[in-house]
């Protein structure tokens, strides 16, 4: 393809960097108190991770999506197969025979609390050696998330010399793999920072804001998920919110913010305007909510 190709003529939308992992879900009666064992009233694995959850919403909702990630040699076939008959471009997934695969273990207690312990496999690390990607160039919109905060860094550089829009999600990495020297590298060469509540209060604390509404001084969009109370959304032009939807029922919580975004970026890319991208994002993430994916 030309480099000259303008960015809303390219064939894919969204080209999504982060975790593609296994979740392993244990439902028990109540977290252990030190020392102590629980029993496990119930276990599941299920396909996950930020990019996964980004790339499988915005994929169902007709958006053009691609991801980069790393995955192991015990990443499952149906796991694979699942995505690629979701349509999503795998070009960018790597597989690492010599690595475990990134799974997260999700311990959920009958009165819906939820802690997650993380192993990251071949994500722990950028991998030893650059790829090519000559087809990063068919992409007009390049999103992060989770991942090695230099390797991320390196592919944002990447895609803007080819000319692709860039949006910063690091969302629960911002606590241990991001800096303030990296964030501002980060939001300097982005267009839309998402983040829940505490997320976005933290990069504002790294960064010495005050307040989430004050980033949109280090990056021209900052969407924020606010759970049951809906979304909100600064910029120079001024702030948006929008209300919550209540699902009729809740499945797991795991991914519905990520959902969110897959349900935004399709009303972006539809050319909507940000209130009605907020709105996409929160009928996405309430279906999510409800077991819809």
């Amino acid at each position: 393809m030309s480099r000259d190709v303008g960015v809303d003529e390219r064939p894919r939308e969204l080209l999504v960097s982060g975790h593609v992992n296994v979740d392993r879900f244990l439902r028990l009666p109540e977290f252990p108190p030190p020392d102590r064992t629980v029993p496990v009233d119930a276990h599941r694995a299920e396909l996950g991770g930020t990019a996964t959850n980004i790339a499988l919403a915005a994929s169902r909702y007709g958006v053009a999506t691609g991801l980069v990630s790393r995955v192991g040699a015990s990443f499952p076939r149906e796991f694979w197969e699942r995505l690629r008959r979701a349509g999503i471009d795998l070009r960018g997934v790597e597989r690492v025979p010599t690595s475990a695969t990134p799974t997260a273990y999700i311990l959920e207690d009958r009165h819906g609390g939820q802690r997650t312990l993380m192993e990251q496999g071949p994500m722990a690390a950028p991998p030893a050696r650059a790829r090519s990607r000559p087809w990063l160039e068919e992409y007009s919109w390049l999103h992060l998330t989770t991942g090695d905060a230099d390797f991320q860094l390196a592919l944002l550089a990447e895609g803007r010399r080819r000319g692709l829009r860039g949006a910063a999600d690091p969302a629960q990495e911002v606590y241990y793999r991001w800096d303030r020297g990296r964030l501002r590298r980060l939001l300097s060469s982005s267009e839309i920072l998402f983040g829940n509540r505490a997320e976005l209060a933290h990069v504002a604390k790294l960064l010495g804001v005050r307040g989430s509404e004050r980033l949109s001084d280090h990056v021209p969009l900052v969407v924020r998920t606010e759970g049951a109370d809906g979304a909100s959304a600064w910029s120079r032009a001024g702030t948006v919110h929008v209300r919550g939807r209540r699902p009729r029922r809740v499945r797991t919580v795991v991914g519905a913010g990520d959902a969110f975004r897959g349900g935004f970026y399709a009303a972006w890319f539809a050319g909507e305007e940000l209130r009605g991208c907020l709105e996409a994002g929160n009928r996405a993430a309430a279906r999510w909510l409800e077991g819809l994916r």
